[in-house]
């Protein structure tokens, strides 16, 4: 009895296939989270003017790149789709906050919330940290013990880093989906090509612009990680933009990596000498997705950090326990009260 096909034959060609299908789906969709939050928020503070100037700049030559070095025809109509993309973020960000490439270090603020009136309160609102005297009268048997419970805020919070994290997942979910549909219907794998493999020949020039395009990538991301230590905060960023960027090269990086040797170089045969030639071929494009795949972790590492720290500031200016004397304590406890 013939051994069952599988339905679905993963090998390396296949897996290469699956990587790059889902790599494109990340990069179509990558940059619209961040568009669309700009969009809706009437700003772009969050997001740093220099990183997507350098980034631009990384497009342009990775389109010079992929041109001399004879890549596939849709990384280079990628690569025009990803210059298109950076210039729409441009413009987006010169319309929020003028022709400026200084980026704002201070988060926005809401000037009508810091002006004063007649109805400004002449003592404010607690800050992160700052303790007021607390009601005791809960303690007094003269009356009756309230039970606080969690505040309706908190509780709504909780309930949208729920949401979001839910959403996030699905999106995510939805678009790896589409990048396997994209390679199924693709033909799943093409055929080996019989004649040499082209695509292990070193072109200078290309190589020369696919290195520029890596440093412009992994220099891109130094201006943003500064803005953001310097404000205390992701405010202003999707997540969902660096969440597609991280696995987009991930894919990118295992696409590549997952070869199968064919053919030879330089009038060697074997396994190991052809791969080290696609590796040293594809090294630039392997060295801007994997460095800039680390950066952008530390984006989401940023953001979970800077958003604990406001929760837990948060935390510090809610009401405590009286640690300011008597002035908290219920009246029946005041030395200045009548008792006759």
């Amino acid at each position: 009895m013939a051994p069952l096909t599988p339905l679905f034959p993963v090998d390396a060609e296949a897996v290469s296939g699956i990587c790059g299908s889902i790599s494109i789906a990340c990069w179509v969709v990558v940059f619209s989270p961040q568009i669309i939050q700009q969009f809706r928020q009437g700003n772009a503070d969050g997001l740093s003017v220099q990183f997507i100037a350098i980034w631009l700049l990384g497009d342009v030559f990775n389109i010079v790149g992929a041109v001399l070095q004879g890549v596939l025809p849709t990384m280079t109509i990628l690569a025009i789709y990803y210059t298109l993309a950076d210039l729409v973020l441009l413009g987006q960000c010169f319309y929020y906050r003028g022709l400026r490439w200084r980026d704002d270090t201070a988060p926005t603020s809401n000037p009508i919330e810091e002006a004063d009136d007649e109805r400004t309160p002449l003592v404010g609102r607690p800050t992160a940290g700052e303790t007021r005297p607390s009601d005791w009268t809960g303690l007094s048997p003269a009356v009756g013990h309230h039970v606080t419970e969690a505040a309706p805020e908190e509780r709504r919070a909780r309930s949208s880093r729920l949401q979001s994290a839910v959403w996030n997942a699905t999106v995510i979910a939805m678009v790896c989906c589409a990048g396997i549909a994209g390679w199924l219907l693709g033909g799943r794998r093409g055929e080996p090509a019989d004649g040499p493999d082209n695509s292990l020949e070193l072109n200078v020039a290309g190589q020369v612009f696919g290195y520029l395009c890596a440093v412009a990538y992994m220099a891109s991301r130094v201006p943003q990680l500064l803005l953001n230590w310097r404000r205390k905060t992701t405010e202003g960023l999707s997540m969902l933009f660096f969440l597609f960027a991280c696995l987009g090269n991930a894919t990118y990086v295992l696409s590549i990596l997952a070869y199968e040797p064919r053919g030879c170089v330089d009038g060697s045969c074997h396994a190991g000498a052809v791969y080290g030639r696609h590796v040293l071929v594809n090294l630039s494009w392997l060295l801007g997705s994997a460095v800039t795949l680390l950066m952008d972790l530390v984006v989401l590492a940023q953001h979970l950090v800077y958003k604990t720290e406001d929760e837990d500031d948060d935390d510090g200016g809610r009401v405590s326990p009286g640690e300011d004397g008597w002035e908290g304590r219920p009246i029946l406890e005041r030395g200045d009260t009548d008792t006759r």
